[in-house]
């Protein structure tokens, strides 16, 4: 129960302190080291002119090595730490640069700012920065929504995913779930490089995540202005979404501000129809980045105490 308190030390500190730019400046940041582990080892062993099937071991490979050596870091920082509340705290602290709670919401509230203020312009500057689809297409319920969607997918992947299996298994536990969630973000896509050296590091991102989507939705759903409906739209819709984890943070989120979510988009000049998660509702505006931002706050407040209430279980 003392990596729950650990990760509730982690929240703080993130919540207080971010990460700060002059640290990023110094030193970068674990997810970016994790980073260049992964290009390396996609430039290495994903090799075009190797068939499907090659490609696809040598990513299945790739993923257990970064995963593995990931852990073993967090085992053995873990292990040095001395015992009782002191290593709960120290623990904390370790952990505190892969929870992205601030930096979601202050990316987030960029956007909610220049919105409301009518400046298009910057409000599509500030939602490229945190999603893929093609921002010049996007008028203000677009701009909304696509806001709105990624406060939902990454409180589920940056928050709660991270401290849910941090909680469970201490640094190994959280080390280990960003450098698969790191995995999916760079090389889990469908495209032709990484359709066969990508699958496993997509396939093992979904199972990771399949218990936290869900306990996110219910957080939202919990701290909903609208329950029954937030409720009632997660039930109904979750599994309409293209991702199997994905669509219950995004329901929840759609059904407790009353606005529909996902629907056809842009990616790279190319429409992809995606179906309505609310379908029904009106479409999104400034005022609702603002107020998912509230749920999103009071969730992540109430996750962090129940964390809290663990470590003296």
């Amino acid at each position: 129960m003392g990596f729950a308190g650990a990760m509730a030390v982690a929240m703080a500190v993130d919540a207080l302190l971010g990460w700060p730019a002059p640290l990023f400046a110094r030193i970068g940041h674990p997810v970016t080291w994790l980073g260049r582990l992964i290009a390396a080892i996609d430039t290495a062993w994903n090799r075009g002119s190797d068939p499907p099937a090659l490609r696809r071991a040598a990513g299945i490979a790739g993923a257990l090595l970064v995963i593995a050596v990931s852990a073993a870091l967090g085992w053995a920082l873990q292990s040095l730490l001395p015992s009782g509340w002191i290593q709960i705290v120290l623990a904390g602290v370790l952990a505190w640069p892969l929870v992205a709670l601030r930096s979601l919401h202050d990316h987030v509230a960029a956007v909610a700012a220049p919105l409301q203020a009518g400046d298009i312009a910057g409000a599509r500057d500030a939602v490229s920065r945190i999603v893929g689809r093609d921002p010049a297409a996007l008028d203000e319920a677009g701009i909304a929504r696509a806001a709105i969607e990624s406060l939902a997918e990454n409180a589920s992947d940056g928050i709660v995913a991270p401290v849910f299996w941090g909680a469970l298994f201490g640094l190994p536990g959280i080390l280990g779930y960003k450098a698969i969630n790191t995995l999916d973000s760079m090389i889990g896509h469908r495209s032709e490089r990484h359709e066969a050296f990508g699958w496993a590091a997509a396939r093992i991102d979904d199972v990771a995540n399949f218990i936290p989507a869900r306990l996110t939705g219910f957080l939202f759903v919990l701290l909903a202005p609208h329950r029954a409906e937030a409720l009632s739209c997660t039930t109904r819709d979750a599994r309409r979404h293209r991702s199997p984890n994905a669509g219950w943070p995004e329901a929840a989120l759609a059904g407790a501000l009353g606005v529909r979510l996902s629907g056809p988009r842009i990616y790279h000049g190319s429409i992809t129809n995606e179906p309505w998660l609310n379908e029904g509702a009106r479409d999104p505006l400034a005022a609702d980045i603002s107020e998912g931002l509230t749920v999103y706050r009071r969730a992540m407040l109430l996750l962090a105490g129940l964390l809290a209430i663990l470590s003296f279980a």
